[in-house]
């Protein structure tokens, strides 16, 4: 019988481990106190299940290495965020190692599902191996499947989503067993035995996206400063049938802001400077820039005081998450609220001192500035645009309503 365990708990672990647990006995690991506090009342403060998701699961959950002695297939599930100076910072998967190498044995099955450039899986094995004096893809078995989660988005959830899955061995044994507790994540599982490449393939998914937002953000100051119907442009633009539609907007979150610095080190590690792949990282990191000039330029042209009230609308990085992680909206909150200390936010998503209480009167409000789109602010535009409050709308999201 299968012991699952499954290594970190955020917005990639979690989903894995409910989805298995359906059927194998699963322990969810973490060094997170109060993670796994509210785990095991079933609570996640990610917002992403509810307590009826919890329910009728084999799941466990703690913070302690023994507990994971039975277990004998591991999925690895840390951050693997970047250093402030940009560089991939890999210090959560290093932490992994040193776990599994008090746990594995013979037999043993390793999943490791963060985004990673190409090699780290093969690294990560090797280091494992001279740990527990055990061969790898023999005695035990490292593989790397990325992680497709969405946060935030019901219609791509894990069973939704075709699943690569890299594994460099022909045991069919093996193979059998991963299929077995795989297909409970997905049913569209995509093997390959090529592990670099399945890696490669992760950190382009979210380069090519960050990539084509920055175009649409440029096609959007370009519109802004020639006094061009934004929206119009893309409408025109996107009849033709090849035509590839993005929406503009502030790009956060723990991938696309990530990923590229990923992609371009490995590259400069084997002589070869990128020169597309971070070109969308410049221009998407300076759209806080773009906004706080629309918001200061607004706030001049109508004379408004310091002492007004300010809403900013949408805090966390995306629509419809509870994720801070590099968010600028939150930047842009902090920087606005320093000289307009009365600057509160709404979204719905978080639970926080600042957030708008729906009992207070709209009216006031001396400004609204809308850096999210959904329809629960979509629903507060329109509100607001009844009883006539200054919007500022710096993406074109409500144009047309």
């Amino acid at each position: 019988m299968e012991n699952i365990c499954v290594i970190g708990l955020g917005y990639v672990g979690l989903p894995v481990a409910l989805a298995i647990s359906k059927k194998f006995n699963t322990i969810g690991y973490d060094i997170n106190k109060k993670r796994l506090f509210d785990l095991k009342r079933k609570i996640d403060s990610n917002n992403e299940f509810s307590k009826k998701d919890f329910l009728k699961k084999k799941i466990s959950f703690t913070s302690n290495y023994r507990d994971l002695k039975r277990c004998n297939f591991f999925i690895v599930c840390v951050p693997t965020p970047i250093t402030i100076n940009n560089i991939p910072n890999l210090s959560f998967v290093n932490k992994s190692v040193s776990l599994l190498a008090k746990l594995v044995k013979k037999g043993d099955i390793i999943v490791l599902e963060s985004t990673v450039y190409p090699g780290i899986t093969e690294k990560f094995a090797k280091k494992l191996s001279s740990k527990v004096k055990l061969n790898n893809n023999k005695d035990f078995f490292t593989c790397y499947s990325p992680e497709r989660i969405n946060p935030g988005d019901n219609s791509k959830k894990l069973k939704n989503i075709k699943k690569v899955f890299a594994i460099n061995t022909n045991n069919k044994r093996i193979l059998n067993k991963i299929k077995k507790i795989y297909n409970l994540i997905s049913k569209k599982i995509i093997f390959s035995k090529k592990i670099a490449e399945a890696e490669t393939a992760k950190a382009i998914e979210n380069t090519q996206r960050d990539l084509n937002i920055a175009l649409y953000n440029e096609l959007l100051i370009l519109s802004d400063k020639m006094n061009l119907n934004f929206n119009e442009v893309i409408r025109l633009a996107s009849s033709k049938w090849n035509f590839l539609k993005f929406k503009p907007g502030l790009v956060g979150g723990h991938c696309l802001p990530v990923d590229p610095y990923y992609l371009s080190y490995i590259a400069s590690k084997n002589n070869f400077k990128m020169k597309v792949a971070l070109a969308g990282r410049t221009v998407n990191n300076n759209m806080k820039n773009f906004v706080l000039q629309k918001f200061y330029n607004y706030i001049k042209n109508k004379k408004i005081k310091k002492n007004s009230s300010i809403l900013l609308v949408g805090l966390t990085y995306k629509y419809g998450v509870a994720d801070l992680r590099n968010s600028l909206n939150l930047e842009i909150f902090k920087q606005i609220k320093k000289e307009f200390k009365k600057t509160r936010y709404f979204d719905p998503f978080i639970n926080e001192k600042d957030n708008f209480n729906k009992s207070e009167n709209l009216k006031n409000y001396k400004t609204v500035i809308f850096l999210s789109y959904g329809e629960k602010f979509l629903n507060l535009f329109k509100r607001l645009k009844k009883i006539k409050v200054n919007i500022i709308d710096p993406f074109k999201y409500y144009e047309k309503f």
